[in-house]
């Protein structure tokens, strides 16, 4: 005895409003580097067709910054610099005082 299983997909769009609408479409995107997919109805498809699709005409591909050399110094001079600036607005307040002193 042969048994046909049949799943229907749902729309994902709409089961986030715990709503059942049967799928049609596959809406694909690149997240965080990697490609995803969401099953979608025809009214979501077209309203991402019109929404996102012409974004892509304006998108760039994204390239990998490197940490910048400055970056690494401030961190290595910010823990030093509670020390020092201790010191120096020390010196800052004495120089005001007499300042306002003349």
């Amino acid at each position: 005895m042969v048994t046909e299983v049949f799943t229907r997909k749902y729309c994902d769009q709409h089961a986030v409003r715990d709503e059942k609408v049967e799928a049609t479409e596959v809406i694909q995107f690149a997240w965080e580097g990697q490609v995803r997919e969401i099953d979608a109805c025809d009214e979501c498809k077209k309203e991402h067709e019109t929404r996102f699709e012409p974004l892509v005409d304006y998108s760039r591909p994204v390239k990998k910054r490197r940490a910048k050399k400055a970056e690494s110094a401030k961190a290595a001079s910010a823990d030093s610099a509670p020390d020092a600036s201790d010191g120096s607005d020390a010196s800052n307040e004495e120089s005001a005082d007499e300042s306002a002193e003349a």
